[in-house]
């Protein structure tokens, strides 16, 4: 019986990547900034090897790591959270999802208030907390949901819960889902429920809803599944798959939860793969240049891993990464184009072992169906063999 146990420290990465001028940045560094910043120590991270990919006067090198560890190149174009989750579950984009940083064009707008029936709000690039702030008021009297976009390659969606149920909204998104295709097929359209009467108590409801494109080729996950085994999404894994090759999901609301719920699925035996998304990391902290509370998150999921190593069963391998970066130290606020890391226990596994830079997340996804003995997927050089 074997387990991959994947968990995604969303936005954690660990270092600008070569080409980051290109996307206008340099000497971005989310987890040794945070670090630093806030002066943290993750004894727990560290002794994994952490300080190997990552170090600091707070986060050392240790004589004898009982992870393996290294860092990964994300091959594909972009640094947006499909991508980054794509990559290493083994598909690579050569051409990255559509950016809007002008706002969607008229005839998309068109389209979708044709098909929702209704006029619409904002239709620039905005902080999603910021947004509904200046016209959440508006949006009350008109009835009139707000759109924005990001950096990110994103058709997002926020309304008033007392004005427009959830199940409304969604159905909103899955309709601009369908307007949303061709050369307008962005990663993701996100439902931004929120709630409150007035600006100064406008606030974000964890009934965040995304609606990804389908992958378009066979992930690790669809592998797994064709083999008869288990995949088991915590989060917004469902959502960045768009359901497929995912058999089971747990929906969280935060990190805390997604880690409880992560441990108690560790509990559980069965076989294939455990894939969990803690997502606070990027949307509550990255987004929002919060560095304590970016690290306050980094020093609670510390916390945890001494329980989730313990609850794991003899033929479980822990795989823990990231999916971009979003350093909270920097000027602006959207994802940063960064090596992720890459740690590795298990019970049976090698200590101390470095795995380099690796060129792709996919190795990740292909060290995955090696261990799970499935058909590889169509990117990736597996380090099995390393560990």
């Amino acid at each position: 019986m074997k387990r991959a146990i994947i968990i995604v420290l969303d936005s954690c990465g660990v270092g600008s990547l070569p080409d980051a001028a290109e996307y206008g940045e340099t000497h971005c560094n989310t987890l040794k900034n945070t670090i630093e910043s806030e002066k943290i120590t993750l004894p727990h991270l560290n002794a994994l090897g952490l300080g190997h990919i990552c170090e600091t006067q707070f986060t050392p090198k240790v004589a004898k790591p009982t992870g393996c560890f290294g860092k990964m190149n994300e091959a594909s174009k972009g640094k947006d959270t499909t991508t980054g989750h794509w990559e290493m579950a083994g598909l690579r984009l050569d051409k990255p999802f559509p950016l809007y940083p002008h706002g969607f064009p008229p005839d998309v707008v068109a389209q979708f208030e044709a098909a929702i029936g209704r006029k619409t709000l904002g239709n620039y690039p905005a902080s999603g907390t910021e947004i509904i702030k200046v016209l959440g008021e508006e949006h009350l009297r008109t009835g009139y949901p707000i759109i924005y976009t990001s950096d990110d390659s994103v058709f997002q969606i926020a309304t008033n819960e007392a004005i427009v149920s959830d199940e409304e909204l969604y159905d909103m998104c899955r309709k601009a889902r369908q307007v949303l295709v061709g050369e307008h097929a962005v990663g993701r359209v996100i439902a931004r429920p929120f709630e409150g009467t007035n600006a100064s108590d406008f606030r974000r409801t964890p009934r965040r809803h995304d609606f990804s494109v389908d992958p378009f080729g066979k992930t690790i996950l669809d592998l797994a599944v064709d083999a008869g085994l288990k995949v088991s999404g915590v989060g917004k894994i469902y959502d960045i798959f768009n359901g497929k090759g995912v058999t089971e999901t747990v929906s969280t609301a935060g990190n805390t939860m997604g880690i409880e719920k992560t441990i108690a699925l560790v509990k559980t035996r069965f076989d294939g793969i455990l894939f969990t998304n803690l997502v606070d990391f990027d949307m509550l902290y990255g987004h929002r240049n919060d560095t304590l509370g970016y690290a306050t998150a980094l020093q609670e999921f510390d916390v945890a891993l001494p329980e989730i190593m313990a609850s794991m069963d003899d033929d479980d391998v822990l795989f823990l990464t990231a999916d971009h970066g979003c350093d909270p130290t920097t000027v602006g606020t959207d994802h940063t184009r960064e090596y992720v890391p890459i740690i590795v226990y298990g019970k049976k596994c090698k200590a101390g072992v470095d795995l380099g830079i690796r060129e792709t997340f996919s190795d990740l996804g292909a060290t995955v169906a090696d261990y799970l003995g499935t058909e590889r997927p169509a990117h990736g050089r597996s380090f099995l063999n390393q560990i």
